[in-house]
């Protein structure tokens, strides 16, 4: 019974001087900028298609008041159209195709009709058109002497689920305009990145007697056997050097956190609860932040990575049943309804472990398996509202939240 609690306990996990105070920046405020195409390949769907994808971009930066409409110009025009006139800023590009179907993009910024940056890309095909838009946006951030937006650039790993037991692992953007299913068949969940370069995720296949950590190389494809255990096993999260795994194991039918060394091989039980405890998460100071159901119900707490000094961490929510930690900050999710006859409501939240601020991150819906990108920077998680399944992110120091819908299916769980 335990087990098969834990496992709907995971199932359902699937800055200013202090990011838990609100940030406010009034729209008007914000430098406003245009948008000109300057194409000479490519139909119009395709056309349009990357324009929609760059403005999303820039409207995710939440540093600049981004216009809407789809305007042409020449790349050499040496001024901008007059319906741009007023902007301060216009980001005019060129698309072409090069050799072998190549997709090439050049990019001006123009200030009172001058160049002040520019820049050029290229990738293989026009498949993967979106990340070159994620480039743009990210080296305009740059431009513009904003904190960095490195994740914009990260690929997304989630788990759609395609019938009852059966799943695909995808890999995609973050806004999902992208997707490339990486592992099909099977049942599969739970995917977690192996390292900050992204090169390699782990995930738990359900197919064998026992559930069973699998790795898989990305530039391969090769798969490999990690660990399996009795009952139950997730990876929920991997050291900054890729060494050190926390999993939730229960090989004696009891959920807890484990450590596992992947040079050694070897796991280190690090609690030991007579209840419940998962979803462990690597904090500063030689600590981690997890799931516990030592008041009776789902609630966030933290312990040394030896399991001594066992601390609740978060007092407010009900089933406080998911978190992710960067620094200083925890986002968990809490439920904020009790409705026996219709769908209840998960919040996000944000909190200090060095105040006792907290902040509301989203307001409807459920919304599940926060991830912070590894700045501290954003927010992603999963949305799961009216039957659709959204990826959402949250620019923290900006008070900004947007949502991607996935076209098809249902995302059981991701990573970023």
């Amino acid at each position: 019974m335990k087990i098969f609690f834990s496992m709907l306990l995971l199932f359902s996990l699937s800055f200013a001087s202090d990011a838990t105070i609100e940030v406010i920046k009034k729209v008007d405020s914000l430098p406003s900028i245009a948008v000109e195409d300057a194409s000479v390949s490519y139909d119009e769907s395709f056309k349009m298609k990357f324009f929609k994808t760059l403005i999303a971009d820039l409207n995710v930066l939440s540093i600049l008041n981004v216009d809407r409409y789809y305007r042409k110009n020449n790349f050499d025009a040496s001024n901008v159209l007059v319906e741009n006139k007023d902007f301060n800023y216009v980001l005019r590009y060129k698309m072409f195709q090069g050799d072998g179907g190549s997709l090439n993009v050049q990019m001006i910024v123009l200030q009172d009709n001058k160049q002040v940056f520019g820049k050029s890309y290229k990738v293989s095909n026009t498949d993967i058109h979106v990340f070159v838009s994620h480039a743009m946006a990210y080296d305009l951030n740059e431009f513009m002497g904003e904190s960095s937006v490195e994740w914009m650039k990260k690929k997304v790993i989630f788990i759609r689920m395609t019938a009852p037991k059966r799943s695909e692992i995808i890999i995609a953007d973050y806004t999902l305009a992208y997707t490339h299913v990486i592992v099909k068949g099977g049942f599969n969940i739970f995917p977690k990145w192996a390292d900050k370069g992204q090169t390699g995720f782990y995930y738990t296949s359900l197919d064998s007697q026992k559930p069973t950590l699998m790795y898989v190389d990305i530039k391969t494809a090769s798969k490999k056997k990690v660990i399996s255990s009795d009952g139950m096993l997730v990876c929920s999260d991997v050291s900054a050097d890729s060494k050190t795994l926390l999993l939730t194991m229960a090989p004696d039918g009891q959920p807890d956190i484990y450590s596992y060394n992947v040079d050694s091989k070897k796991s280190k039980k690090i609690t030991n609860y007579k209840g419940i405890d998962v979803n462990g998460q690597f904090m500063d100071n030689n600590k981690i932040a997890f799931v516990s159901e030592r008041m009776g119900y789902p609630n966030i707490f933290s312990a040394n990575v030896n399991g001594s000094n066992v601390e609740q961490l978060v007092y407010y929510g009900n089933s406080n049943s998911s978190c992710s930690a960067n620094g200083e900050y925890l986002v968990y999710k809490a439920r904020e309804s009790s409705s026996a006859f219709s769908g209840n409501t998960f919040n996000l939240h944000l909190i200090s472990t060095k105040t006792d601020s907290i902040r509301r991150l989203t307001a409807s819906g459920v919304n599940e398996f926060p991830r912070f990108s590894k700045d501290g920077d954003a927010v992603i998680y999963i949305k799961n509202y009216q039957a659709q399944s959204s990826i959402g992110i949250i620019r923290l120091n900006h008070n900004r939240n947007f949502l991607f819908p996935l076209n098809s299916g249902r995302i059981q769980s991701m990573d970023w």
